[in-house]
């Protein structure tokens, strides 16, 4: 079948991530792109995803459906974070196999590696050592996400695909003062800092960890580019179906840099200043990318042009926020 043809299930499809892919298959001429939204569909629920498996018999699926959050929300709601992701995970994966599903793409994280894994963590580190503590439910989750597509894929000969992306931003982001990640709270931090003219903005932490970060339309091209390979051309790279793919920057910087440069872009004149009675998290998260771009994808946004757009797609946010006010 012509990949243009096929009936194409994105679960998330709301989500920064899902909606991205979305972007992106309109924009490369698919037709048929089924979408649910969680009124229509509660993923937790198997017996409605096994009813809507059976009813739109899809030929491929994104599952980029899953409950998101930096280190205050990870902390705060660990026992929904870690049902919501099994759960979601499951029941999708489960069914789409019922019904005969062949290709699915299971987006996960890189925080399933270990706190202290080498760097820059290759795909070869999972599993060999002891995940960060903040966010350590939502890492199993992710975990089991890979093992489930891998066991199918074992079981059932099926071809369930895993990426792991690193820190994603862009539209669609969660800019939430407390329960977003670190650049889309920065971006809401210091944009109301120079509406109030405050002499300075404080960060969690000591500034001195480094993260990478991924535009989130890069992501998602490269999550279509990872489903549309070959399988033989898959196994090549990957040696086996069972391996899940790195997807980054191949690029980090510290934390301070990071609000430094959000600052620039914001326009704010005031102080930066540290906190270092709150969690740095783990002390570096850098992907090895050596792999994906074997495969012939790399990103192409650069961190200071993905920042601008996404603080325009904040401050279009705070006009929703407006309205529903």
């Amino acid at each position: 079948m012509n990949e243009l043809q096929k009936r194409i299930y994105v679960a998330g499809h709301r989500g920064m991530v899902g909606s991205a892919i979305v972007r992106n298959l309109q924009g490369s001429g698919h037709k048929t792109i089924i979408t649910r939204t969680h009124d229509e569909l509660d993923l937790t629920d198997q017996a409605s995803v096994r009813r809507f498996f059976a009813e739109e018999r899809p030929d491929q699926v994104y599952l980029a459906a899953a409950r998101v959050g930096g280190i205050h929300a990870n902390n705060t709601y660990p026992a929904e974070f870690i049902y919501s992701n099994l759960m979601v995970q499951t029941n999708v994966v489960h069914e789409a196999w019922r019904s005969g599903v062949r290709q699915l793409m299971f987006l996960g994280s890189s925080c399933i590696y270990p706190k202290l894994a080498e760097q820059p963590m290759t795909e070869a580190a999972l599993l060999t050592g002891k995940l960060e503590p903040t966010n350590e439910p939502y890492a199993i989750a992710k975990i089991a996400g890979i093992k489930l597509c891998e066991s199918y894929n074992r079981q059932y000969g099926t071809d369930y695909r895993s990426v792991m992306p690193t820190n994603l931003y862009g539209p669609g982001d969660n800019y939430h003062p407390q329960n977003s990640h670190v650049l889309p709270a920065m971006l809401r931090r210091f944009h109301e800092a120079k509406l109030a003219d405050a002499p300075a903005v404080v960060i969690w932490g000591t500034g001195s960890a480094r993260r990478e970060f991924l535009y989130v339309d890069d992501m998602a091209s490269a999550s279509i580019h990872v489903m549309q390979l070959p399988a033989e051309e898959y196994r090549r790279h990957t040696q086996v179906m069972e391996s899940h793919v790195n997807v980054g920057t191949g690029e980090d910087l510290t934390i301070a840099e990071l609000a430094a440069l959000v600052s620039d872009v914001v326009g704010y004149k005031g102080r930066i200043q540290t906190d270092p009675s709150k969690p740095d998290g783990a002390p570096r998260k850098l992907l090895d990318v050596s792999k994906i771009r074997q495969m012939g994808w790399q990103a192409t946004t650069s961190l200071r042009a993905g920042i601008e757009l996404a603080y325009l797609d904040f401050e279009r946010s705070l006009h929703g926020e407006e309205a529903i006010a």
